[in-house]
């Protein structure tokens, strides 16, 4: 999404929130870079899947290594190690945001926050005004 695209959905976020409560409603922003780096349990689930990573590369090595295939098996053998990787990666990068998930709902049902919005460093969206709840969630995220 383009910046301006970016700043007219803010805005339009801001409005119907303004609109909606009163004046009542709260934004929360969270920088989702910054608790990928820094949460222990995203660390944890990571260095389980670099570990799924590597033995799936062992097996493949194990098992096509030494082996003489035609192109047309070789193209097949390295389709399905291709597809094994992908499923590692779709399974943990599922378990890591179903995870983030919660505990930002957690967060915004605690702090009465209607809605949260990622706000990275290189990305920024609110400037001001803004519960930042990026801590909470690595603390939490245990």
């Amino acid at each position: 999404m383009n910046v301006a695209k970016r700043l007219a959905a803010t805005a339009l976020l801001a409005a119907s929130l303004i609109m909606a409560g009163c004046g009542q409603g709260q934004i929360g922003s969270v920088d989702v870079e910054k608790i990928m780096a820094e949460a222990p349990r995203v660390k944890t689930l990571m260095t389980e899947a670099e570990t799924k990573i590597k033995e799936a590369q062992e097996k493949y090595q194990q098992d096509y290594g030494d082996k003489e295939l035609t192109e047309e098996e070789a193209a097949k053998a390295q389709m399905e190690f291709q597809r094994k990787l992908e499923g590692i990666n779709q399974a943990y990068a599922t378990q890591i945001k179903s995870r983030m998930d919660v505990v930002i709902e957690e967060i915004s049902r605690e702090k009465n926050i209607d809605v949260v919005v990622n706000n990275s460093e290189d990305e920024k969206l609110i400037f001001h005004g803004a519960i930042d709840v990026t801590d909470e969630v690595i603390k939490k995220m245990q």
